[in-house]
């Protein structure tokens, strides 16, 4: 178990240098005219979460109301992207291996958790809550890449409703490392892990294979769905809304939770119909 205290320095460096090699992988990549959208989808990534640490680090007080709609319309955004773009892609290449990678992606998704916990025992420039973070980008990224090298025609906003997660993520991260002291700054390598993983996994040639096709198809709605699910702004005893609320009003305040449950649903329900309208949209500008 790590016994170093991981210094603000530390953070800095660790932070520039995931940034710049976010900043050179996307270079190669436009300069051979390759994955493109996958660059703007990292670079949409490290905005969205490196713009919600800024707030999360400069907000002076917590605001219970913008983690449950930060949260609500991300997961809702989420839930609908997977459901709407990946299941019935994976399905229309084999409905029983896409079943088999739908299962798999829920539980590495579950997994990447413990990844993440493990990481942060070791002598690592990086805090739980970065490490945590981290191991969770990595995975993204990662399948984020994958689908976009077997489909390179696939729209763009599968992928920006998939880290439409990252603002509401980085606010509460950035929240957790004040709270307890630690760098904000660290929070710049899970920002840029998202671009990284996907731009270098996009940049494979992979063969079509409609059996790999359905398993990638359907392990990336499986990561995802569990992402959006583990983001459902919960105001129950023990989460991170009730907490936010007990600090901010100095003790339990059942009148104000049960307002934020109706939000909760409501901020989802919203960030679903979001992804709806624009598919809608993009729909009918495609149209010739």
């Amino acid at each position: 178990m790590s016994s170093t205290p991981v210094t603000r320095r530390d953070g800095r460096l660790v932070g520039a240098v995931a940034v710049l090699a976010l900043v050179a992988l996307s270079a190669y990549a436009v300069a051979v005219g390759r994955a493109g959208k996958v660059v703007a989808i990292g670079w949409v990534a490290f905005a969205a979460m490196a713009g919600g640490a800024l707030l999360g680090q400069r907000v002076d007080a917590d605001s219970p109301r913008t983690l449950v709609w930060g949260y609500g319309l991300a997961s809702g955004a989420m839930i609908t992207s997977a459901a709407v773009f990946l299941v019935p892609q994976a399905v229309g290449y084999d409905p029983r291996l896409a079943g088999f990678g739908l299962a798999a992606g829920v539980l590495a998704g579950f997994a990447a958790h413990t990844a993440g916990h493990r990481l942060s025992h070791l002598d690592l420039p990086l805090d739980r809550t970065a490490a945590q973070i981290t191991a969770h980008a990595v995975a993204a990224g990662a399948i984020i890449g994958a689908v976009y090298a077997t489909m390179p025609d696939l729209g763009a906003l599968l992928g920006l409703a998939i880290v439409s997660h990252k603002a509401p993520a980085g606010y509460a991260a950035a929240r957790r490392l004040r709270h307890g002291e630690r760098s904000v700054a660290a929070l710049l390598l899970p920002a840029a892990a998202v671009g990284i993983a996907a731009v270098a996994v996009a940049l494979l040639r992979l063969p079509p294979a409609p059996a790999v096709d359905a398993l990638v198809f359907g392990f990336a709605a499986g990561v995802f769905l569990h992402v959006a699910m583990d983001f459902l702004p919960s105001c129950e005893v023990g989460g991170e809304i009730h907490a936010a609320v007990t600090r901010a009003e100095d003790g339990h305040d059942h009148a104000l939770l049960d307002a934020l449950r109706a939000q909760a649903v409501a901020s989802t329900l919203v960030g679903a119909l979001a992804v709806v309208a624009a598919s809608l949209l993009v729909g009918a500008v495609s149209l010739p």
